[in-house]
């Protein structure tokens, strides 16, 4: 087998095994079963990644790719992989692909040694990918509580995983397909570059600035800590609508309010593990400045018949104050700060309902009673959190039913039956199997990344463990 000689662009150490097997062939006369052990031994022994080495000892040196002098039919759909591997950033995927076909090849004529070879040629290749498609990249996603922030797996878990499974050849699609957003939006850059633009072109923008948006918001795809198959909600900023995930497949779809551009809505992964029934609402700093004003104007009765409370501090049993008391000048003019809260009711902005996720931003997602503004072709006027257009919907998804109380009580809270991962992102582009569709770029962040990119500083892949 020829040396994979260097480090690839991410820096994984590729293996040569060529010289170790060979040699080991010439050192053992011994039958074809033991010798093909030997062989692979020798080879996996000589490498410097001790994940692999790690691998194979744990598995009496027995192969994954190999059996009874047969390579197992994943190793086609290994090939395929890497030949796709620059649409995920591997730019030598295609190279790489023809140096484990050729492996193959020899190894399919039934010599131990190329057997052996082949074996080795497979599982690196493997690792090599995966590493690739899952190395961490810095697209300002936060991860919170609960929330793993995605990183390449150390080479011993990607072959144990893959030596694990029931079916090689499903591991290998499953693991490739990343996330269903990050697959459809390869899937989208694919289609693009087949055809060169063609007529997926966009009126108006470059081809050069379509697939730079697509590989942008690939990468925001791979920040995503979700894995094929599983059930989450996405919120997207870019396009302000939410999207229910069971099963890798959008289930139910509906539209938010997100933050004003001034207050831009985060990206930030979560878990959302509860609900709260007949919530608060504790008015923002800047909203309670602009309402300080109108008292300061219209006097203490216009907080009157809305439900609003006035309280000492943020903490869990705040003293009530007595708005007279208040210099609502200083609130106005943003020297003094008061902490203004809104009691359950009709009128309250969080509606019935709010769905929490611990973040250092004290982003939400809750219910209101202005269904209104989701006509709007712009929802960019929220604080920051998301408002929902149907809470009820959102709420019998994650239930099964919609849950009640018993009591008027404020802010009862109601464990989910299962913790829901929680995504907040940002994608100003997408793709539904026939075009290719952009979103505005309300917050700048495209146009940030692009400059960033240009200058040379764009943050890349973070490195990686070994």
């Amino acid at each position: 087998m020829r040396s994979f000689a260097g480090r690839n662009r991410f820096g994984i150490a590729p293996l040569s095994i060529r010289g170790a097997v060979l040699c080991a062939s010439l050192a053992f006369a011994v039958p074809a079963s033991a010798s093909s052990t030997r062989l692979l031994k020798a080879g996996v022994e000589s490498s410097a990644d001790q994940g692999l080495i790690g691998f194979y000892r744990q598995r009496g040196q027995r192969p994954l790719w190999t059996e009874g002098g047969k390579i197992d039919p994943a190793a086609r759909t290994l090939v395929e992989t890497l030949r796709r591997a620059p649409l995920d950033g591997m730019d030598d995927g295609e190279a790489l692909a023809s140096r484990v076909e050729k492996a193959i090849a020899r190894g399919a004529a039934g010599q131990a040694s190329d057997m052996a070879e082949a074996e080795l040629a497979l599982s690196q290749a493997w690792v090599e990918y995966v590493r690739v498609l899952r190395r961490r990249v810095d697209v300002g996603m936060v991860y919170a509580a609960g929330a793993n922030s995605p990183a390449a797996p150390f080479s011993a878990h990607i072959l144990a995983a893959a030596g694990d499974a029931p079916d090689l050849d499903a591991h290998l699609r499953n693991v490739s397909q990343l996330n269903p957003v990050y697959s459809q939006l390869r899937a989208g850059l694919a289609a693009f570059r087949e055809k060169r633009g063609g007529s997926l072109a966009v009126a108006g923008i470059s081809d050069r600035q379509i697939e730079q948006k697509l590989l942008l918001n690939l990468d925001r795809a791979r920040a995503l800590p979700i894995a094929e198959g599983k059930s989450f909600i996405l919120v997207d900023a870019a396009s302000a609508r939410m999207f229910l995930y069971e099963d890798g497949q959008v289930r139910d779809s509906m539209r938010v309010v997100i933050g004003k551009t001034a207050e831009a809505t985060p990206m930030v992964a979560g878990v959302i593990r509860n609900a709260v029934l007949n919530p608060y609402w504790n008015v923002p700093p800047d909203l309670v400045r602009k309402r300080a004003a109108s008292v300061v104007k219209d006097g203490v009765g216009s907080l009157n018949g809305k439900g609003f409370q006035l309280l000492s501090d943020w903490s869990a049993s705040p003293k009530p104050l007595d708005p007279k008391s208040v210099d609502w000048a200083a609130v106005a003019a943003g020297t003094n700060e008061l902490r203004l809260r809104q009691l359950p009711g009709p009128g309250n902005a969080m509606g019935t309902m709010k769905f929490t996720f611990p973040n250092d931003f004290g982003i939400y997602l809750h219910d209101t009673p202005d269904k209104s503004i989701f006509a709007l072709a712009d929802r960019r006027l929220s604080s920051g959190c998301v408002r929902v257009e149907d809470a009820k919907r959102l709420a019998g998804w994650l239930f099964g039913r919609v849950p009640s109380t018993s009591s008027r009580a404020p802010e009862q809270v109601v464990a989910l039956p299962a913790a829901m991962p929680i995504v907040v992102t940002y994608l100003t582009a997408g793709w539904d199997g026939k075009r290719i569709a952009l979103q505005a770029d309300a917050y700048q962040r495209d146009a940030a990344e692009t400059r960033l990119a240009a200058s040379g500083s764009v943050p890349r892949p973070i490195a990686m463990n070994r």
